[in-house]
């Protein structure tokens, strides 16, 4: 690659993308050790309540706490924008966090024996372990909208990085000791995040100068469709390994498994794109704020051909390498097929967040919402109806509701910046 072509991939990117890249590069390669080892210790078969939390996690903690990290994220880009103090935002933030993640415990808490039974093979502790993961990704995801917001990516990519090395150091503890059972794996899980956003509060306390009192209307006023959007968002992104698990009843439970190997390695480009998304927040709302759409329109046109091409060279890539990486790194039989219809849906989701993220910048927080909420209908109806494979449904479930939501989404960035 040539310098010039450098210097343009560099212009293309929100600032801070570079070291959260660095932090999520860290994050993304521990799963993969964690699950790797997890297999080794456990069996595919034993490892599947893992699997399973795995994505329930990733959809409820995303579904529910992201909405509050990019709130807060926001409300401090623009305070900084504006010199004022950010202090009373963070206050304001904790305070919601802590109400919804006390919902949260008690839904989980209502639902603990479907869980317990369909998803965690009958294992309570696995469930105790979702809600303890829960109660400590809340301060995870504050610190982190804290840190994006205010421009410390450097705290950002510690504690994403931190995050997945306390989860790999610990499962490779238990593995190492010969411990068996989900439990204390599970527990590795819940851990995590508090151990990593404790390290790093503790080493870089962000500072938070005082302020202008920071009241709910004002530093969140679209917090209702940014929850609903982003939970049937995240639902919708960790849908398939769910879905193969519930529709495949009495089949294998390594069936799970290897599929959430599949989506794990297909969504490698996914994964490292929330580098861009937790730097582009902050630079949208700024350009938004200053009314300078020039900018905002070719910064986010040389983003998304940037995103098209990494997403296009990743569903290129799990087609020709991914089964064998697959069966060299897991012991895991996938065909081509299913790798390159995965990928293919994540590189058309990172598309859609990418415009998503515009679009919320420009006040469509509603559009947005009903956008996922139209992709998470379409999905459930394409899974009920399509082929008889396990798999293929769920593959193509995943490419429709993918395209459906880009498609919305582009219609409605089109229409938000006509109106301008």
């Amino acid at each position: 690659m040539t310098t010039g072509a450098v210097g343009r991939l560099r212009s293309s990117l929100p600032e801070g993308t570079a070291v959260v890249g660095a932090g999520l590069f860290v994050g993304g390669a521990s799963a993969y050790v964690f699950f790797k080892i997890g297999q080794l210790a456990l069996g595919q078969d034993g490892f599947k309540p893992i699997v399973a939390l795995w994505f329930v996690l990733f959809t409820l903690a995303p579904g529910f706490l992201l909405p509050i990290e990019q709130e807060a994220s926001r409300a401090i880009a623009h305070r900084r924008a504006t010199g004022t103090g950010y202090g009373p935002v963070v206050r304001r933030m904790a305070g919601l966090a802590a109400v919804v993640v006390a919902v949260l415990v008690l839904l989980v808490a209502a639902a603990s024996p479907a869980l317990t039974d369909h998803l965690f093979e009958g294992s309570s502790v696995v469930t105790l372990c979702l809600v303890l993961s829960l109660v400590a990704a809340a301060p995870m995801h504050l610190l982190r909208g804290t840190s994006s917001g205010g421009g410390a990516f450097g705290s950002y990519a510690a504690i994403v990085a931190l995050d997945g090395g306390v989860r790999v150091a610990a499962c490779a503890a238990l593995w190492l000791m010969g411990v068996e059972g989900p439990g204390p794996y599970a527990l590795a899980v819940a851990a995590s995040p508090l151990v990593a956003a404790a390290a790093v509060a503790g080493a870089r306390r962000p500072p938070l100068a005082d302020g202008p009192p920071a009241a709910l209307a004002d530093v969140a006023p679209n917090l209702g469709w940014l929850l609903v959007g982003q939970l049937f968002a995240s639902a919708l992104i960790n849908a398939g390994p769910i879905t193969v698990d519930l529709l495949g009843t009495g089949s294998d439970p390594a069936s799970v498994t290897r599929f959430g190997n599949a989506v794990i390695f297909a969504r490698i480009p996914l994964f490292l794109f929330q580098a861009v998304q937790a730097a582009l927040l902050p630079k949208l709302a700024s350009l938004a704020a200053a009314s300078d759409l020039t900018e905002f329109r070719d910064g986010l046109r040389r983003l998304v051909a940037v995103v098209s091409a990494i997403g296009a060279a990743g569903v290129a890539g799990a087609w020709v390498v991914g089964p064998p990486v697959l069966e060299l790194v897991y012991d895991t039989t996938v065909d081509g097929r299913t790798l390159m219809l995965l990928a293919l849906s994540s590189a058309l989701v990172m598309l859609a967040l990418s415009i998503a993220q515009a679009v919320v910048a420009l006040g469509g927080h509603s559009r947005v919402a009903l956008a996922w909420v139209a992709a998470f209908a379409c999905y459930v109806l394409v899974a009920w109806l399509a082929a008889d494979g396990l798999y293929l449904r769920v593959e193509l479930a995943l490419v429709a509701s993918s395209a459906t939501v880009l498609a919305v989404l582009a219609l409605s960035l089109r229409r938000l910046l006509a109106s301008r």
